[in-house]
């Protein structure tokens, strides 16, 4: 079976959890967390990178014992030492471990003090309140974990998006490998490119059925097959996601490609006006009677409804139909538009690589420019910057500029927004940068007024140009913080602040539907990757994924400008 790096990444984070939770040395724990990471961010497959004669050794913070060990891993999936961990933890705690708000701590004091070790138990306990007398939770805490334990058993697993792809993308080429295969794509939420994915759903164009079934069910990373027909199969992988791939005719292709993306609602407002209209619309083709009007191509279905083509991306219903209908849909954002990255750390703070790496990284991305946005003092777990240090920075960055060309590296900061909504750095330094990045990393759970007054204060800062990350929220991990939008909004607006969309997979902050409201009130938005290494500055694609599914042209970001223009825009 192909071991996946992100299998690698999710063994050595296990691995760093088992040891914590039994109170083990925590230089090795952070050193197991540090070697995910630095997999996880890896553009190519560790098994190939090994058999190419690549020391992984010389990976920054990897030496030579974690290197055999990723090794192994890669080669096998299994490590002695995790395997014999797993086997004398009670199987249920692993699964606490993976609730927001559980950290190995909490869950050794679960078992240790009320023994509970799984779910349902830990369910049981907080309904009765034993959690909150136990040192470190409180009333709170111990609600929280209700709901989350609640919702937890009644979900179905989503996985984000970085961890679909590394199991999708290789699942698709094999298949577009076969012989009998003409067309291939993932549809489904994947292919609308929804912040978490469910189960997988693949469409193929083939003349053989039965031919590309097999090839599909034989493949090695398969664990369980759960059907298997002439023309559609459904199996189990691994990592316990679902595929279910249905086979057409090539005549066919494009609307079985259209209904099975989705989304159900977008589907359901198509056929009804195709019924309106006295015909019918499902995944063999648009029908008059027993006339096939269209079907080979999306384009060609959206055509006979008099419509243009509907990037996947807006599918949602969500008025882009009836955009379509009146040649009102956005001219959506891509990847190529971006022209720099506003929102990157390094070394100085919590990143992983220097300025000059960044920016060198950054000008093999073909941008213009790269802002360095490290964390300020109050961020202490991070290794914010004072004054003094922020200082040092900017001229270190002004002499490095010095030695480039075609390319600049933007002087900015990630300054901590306070309870208050004050700065965490003062204005002398603040007015020495480019731009200053505002960003919210403590009380998330203000009462909505004060949140919000919070945020409006803090942009009143004259030097605060970007609101990085504004909700705060990581998904499926923590809500992000209740405000007022449409307020925060209207004083970004007033006050000439962009907001952030940021690339990160654990935030893609703003939302959605935060970034088509924004667009609407006529607010500046920034696509950022929040990048702590150069592999990181990749994640601009999960940015700009985030804003086509909230309808955003490059016209409403800042960052697809030239240097220029963008001095302009993020001028106060």
């Amino acid at each position: 079976m192909p071991v996946l790096n992100s299998d690698i990444a999710r063994s050595l984070e296990k691995l760093a959890d088992l040891i914590e939770l039994e109170g083990g040395n925590p230089f090795r724990i952070r050193a197991y967390r540090n070697a995910a990471r630095i997999v996880g961010e890896l553009p190519r497959n560790v098994l190939a990178m090994t058999e190419a004669g690549e020391n992984l050794a010389e990976l920054p913070g990897i030496g030579k014992d974690l290197a055999d060990k990723i090794e192994t891993l890669a080669e096998t999936g299994h490590i002695a030492v995790l395997d014999e961990m797993e086997r004398k933890t009670p199987p249920g705690l692993l699964a606490l471990l993976d609730l927001p708000g559980l950290g190995p701590k909490r869950v050794r004091a679960l078992y240790d003090r009320l023994g509970i070790r799984s779910l349902s138990e830990l369910a049981a306990a907080a309904k009765s309140g034993k959690v909150r007398d136990l040192p470190g939770f409180g009333e709170k805490t111990e609600k929280r974990i209700l709901q989350e334990a609640e919702k937890r058993s009644a979900m179905t697993p989503r996985i984000k998006r970085p961890v679909a792809e590394d199991v999708a993308e290789p699942l698709l080429k094999y298949l577009r490998a076969g012989n009998r295969v003409e067309q291939a794509a993932i549809a489904g939420s994947y292919r609308r490119r929804r912040e978490t994915v469910g189960d997988l759903d693949i469409v193929v164009a083939g003349a053989k059925g039965r031919d590309i079934i097999e090839r599909f069910v034989a493949y090695e990373d398969v664990r369980q097959i759960l059907a298997q027909g002439p023309t559609r199969s459904s199996v189990v992988l691994r990592n316990g996601m679902q595929v279910d791939l249905r086979v057409v005719s090539p005549a066919t292709y494009g609307a079985a490609l259209m209904y099975f993306t989705g989304s159900k609602a977008h589907n359901i407002a198509l056929r009804g006006i195709a019924a309106g209209r006295g015909l019918k619309l499902n995944e063999y083709g648009l029908f008059d009677g027993t006339h096939r009007i269209a079907a080979r191509t999306e384009e060609e279905v959206y055509r006979a409804f008099g419509l243009p083509y509907i990037e996947p991306e807006l599918r949602e219903d969500h008025g882009e139909i009836e955009a379509a209908r009146h040649g009102r849909l956005p001219h959506l954002v891509t990847l190529a538009d971006m022209r720099g990255d506003l929102h990157a750390h390094t070394t100085e703070s919590d990143g992983r690589a220097s300025a000059r790496d960044m920016a060198q990284a950054a000008r093999d991305r073909g941008y213009s420019y790269l802002a360095i946005s490290d964390h300020s003092k109050r961020v202490t777990v991070a290794h914010g910057l004072d004054a003094a240090r922020l200082a040092r920075q900017i001229d270190e960055i002004a002499r490095l500029n010095e030695t480039l060309t075609g390319f600049t590296v933007l002087r900015s900061v990630e300054v901590d927004i306070l309870d208050d909504g004050r700065l965490d750095l003062p204005d002398d330094i603040l007015a020495r940068l480019d731009f200053v990045v505002g960003a919210i990393h403590s009380a998330f759970d203000l009462p909505r007024d004060k949140q919000t007054s919070r945020l409006l204060k803090a942009m009143d800062n004259p030097h605060l140009s970007v609101l990085a990350h504004p909700t705060g929220r990581l998904i499926e991990e923590r809500r992000g913080c209740d405000f007022d939008v449409e307020r925060v909004l209207a004083g970004a607006r007033e006050r000439g602040v962009a907001l952030e969309v940021n690339g990160q997979p654990d935030r893609l902050d703003l939302n959605e539907w935060h970034c088509k409201l924004a667009k609407e009130m006529g607010v500046k938005l920034a696509l950022s990757t929040d990048a702590h290494s150069t592999a990181e500055l990749g994640f601009m694609r999960y940015a700009v994924d985030q804003a086509r599914r909230g309808w955003l042209e490059p016209g409403d970001i800042v960052n697809t400008r030239d240097l220029a223009g963008l001095r302009r825009l993020l001028r106060r």
